[in-house]
């Protein structure tokens, strides 16, 4: 199984183990503060906001134009590793990631 790592502004942290889930249904799962996801993972709500760590970001596919959309309209202002956790698929390629939380999200 891999493994991902939510860290919270305060530094703390989750890791929660799955295979073939979205990022965004592994913290709703797992109840990991500041991951809502409020449209389920339909990409219509930017509720999944991440910062992905820069060791991982190159690692995932490029940003679909609707994504790009979304993420101007996240709670907090979107930097160059943004992500909507919904449109990352946890792999064994992705095995460690490791993401920030928004401070706005919480």
């Amino acid at each position: 199984m891999a493994r991902v790592t939510y860290v919270q502004p305060d530094g703390s942290s989750t890791t929660c183990a799955a295979d073939g889930r979205s990022l965004m249904k592994v913290a709703v799962e797992n109840l990991v503060p500041g991951i809502i996801g409020e449209c389920g993972g339909d990409l219509s709500c930017a509720t999944c906001h991440v910062f992905v760590d820069e060791a991982w970001f190159g690692k995932l596919k490029p940003r679909s134009d609707d994504e790009e959309s979304l993420l101007d309209v996240t709670s907090e202002e979107p930097t160059e590793t943004s992500r909507l956790s919904c449109q990352i698929t946890l792999t064994d390629d992705l095995d460690g990631i490791v993401v920030h939380v928004p401070s706005t999200q919480r």
